[in-house]
């Protein structure tokens, strides 16, 4: 007995790893600084747990539909509607066990070996192992930081092949935050227009926490006529702080929400019913707490960027939207740290500051696009100044 081919074509998430690296370190009693963790500090509203703690006591404990409950997909329907001037009818909403399941349904429903998905770097570490697992093709194209991490039309058009099925846009981004203004998706929607075998996977999971008054769209919305072939993907994991929850959803195109049925009909069933009830809670309760926690995210992020930018061979972006910074690193590579370790790689560099300044990020090798680091400032204010403070140190003793 060995593990399968599929399971060999993929690699553990770089970024749980760090995780746990890190929860390990604190069990052993090492002051480490963690800000490898794509979860926002806040903790879930009450009014969405009390609603958790009423089904559970009503006796909502039992199987429920695989793909929703009829009140769960009415409050999403509710919500595209509110939020993204989208329409959608239940048969063409799913609900799934967190936005990697999503991802990961939706791209075993439709992806056969040999077709092409295109993933703009850098990217969430999820994206290409699930094409691979799937067996079809990540196609990567670099989006650097001088055009703020963002696919350009003329790379979406290069890109395009007779064997292209999706091609994925996460706006705000993980891993750097960057989010596309509707003149950007309305211009890469002009390329799609002109590929119509190419489908559109939006992952608009950050999508309540931008900043400096960034207005946000999502591409069905600026471009009607791609409304057909996109999947429009949300979940309560960052806006609602939901992580463990693990309640993801979309709405799309009603053969496709039935082909992923299907699919996790045979593998997950339905998602937790008491979780599915607290998120009806979510998005169908008061939303304004999501301006405060935007706002909260915004001072750090503000924090963060200034401090890595009067850091030795540091260049820190300033994101619009998400609770991550992808500084660029190229000022460091070469050199070497205080024990006379070379510093040959942004993965080099991270291990430099987890072992030596207690500080854990990821390495930008991770999402695709290096010399790079991602830091998660989704944690206190003392804790991220104290962390900067720790990383200028490091840096200033390289030579």
């Amino acid at each position: 007995m060995h593990p399968s081919a599929a399971l060999a074509r993929i690699k553990p998430s770089p970024t749980l790893a760090i995780t746990s690296r890190v929860l390990e370190l604190k069990r052993a009693g090492v002051d480490v600084i963690g800000l490898g963790a794509g979860e926002p500090d806040f903790d879930t509203p009450d009014f969405v747990k009390e609603a958790a703690i009423k089904a559970i006591r009503d006796g909502q404990t039992k199987y429920t539909n695989v793909d929703g409950t009829p009140e769960l997909k009415a409050a999403i329907i509710a919500k595209f509607a509110r939020d993204n001037a989208l329409a959608y009818t239940p048969d063409q909403i799913t609900v799934n066990v967190g936005g990697k399941h999503t991802l990961f349904n939706a791209i075993v429903a439709t992806v056969d070996v040999g077709d092409e998905v295109i993933v703009p770097a850098p990217y969430w570490v999820s994206y290409p192992d699930v094409v691979l697992f799937a067996g079809g093709t990540p196609v990567f194209v670099a989006a650097g930081p001088e055009q703020g991490y963002k696919l350009r039309p003329d790379q979406l058009e290069a890109a395009i092949t007779p064997r292209t099925k999706w091609v994925i846009l996460n706006s705000p981004s993980n891993p750097t935050g960057a989010a596309y203004s509707k003149a950007e998706l309305k211009a890469l929607g002009e390329v799609l227009e002109r590929h119509p075998h190419v489908w559109i996977f939006a992952d608009d999971m950050y999508e309540h926490i931008l900043y400096d008054d960034f207005e946000f769209a999502t591409i069905a919305q600026v471009c009607p006529s791609l409304y057909e072939r996109t999947l429009t993907v949300n979940g309560c994991s960052k806006a609602y702080a939901m992580t463990g929850w693990r309640i993801g959803y979309a709405g799309g195109a009603s053969w496709l929400i039935k082909a992923i049925s299907k699919l996790q009909s045979q593998s997950t069933s339905n998602p937790c019913s008491i979780a599915q009830a607290a998120a009806v809670a979510a998005l169908n309760g008061d939303q304004s707490f999501l301006k405060d926690r935007a706002a909260a995210f915004q001072s750090r992020r503000d924090l963060v960027v200034s401090m890595l930018n009067q850091t030795n061979g540091i260049t820190c972006p300033r994101p619009e939207g998400a609770f991550y910074v992808y500084p660029e690193l190229s000022g460091l590579i070469g050199k070497s740290t205080p024990s006379g370790k070379l510093i040959d790689s942004d993965e080099a560099f991270v291990a430099y500051l987890l072992d030596d300044a207690k500080v854990a990020a990821v390495q930008g090798a991770a999402f695709g696009l290096s010399p790079a680091m991602r830091i998660s400032y989704a944690t206190s204010d003392a804790l991220l100044r104290e962390a900067c403070e720790r990383i200028q140190t490091a840096c200033a003793n390289v030579r």
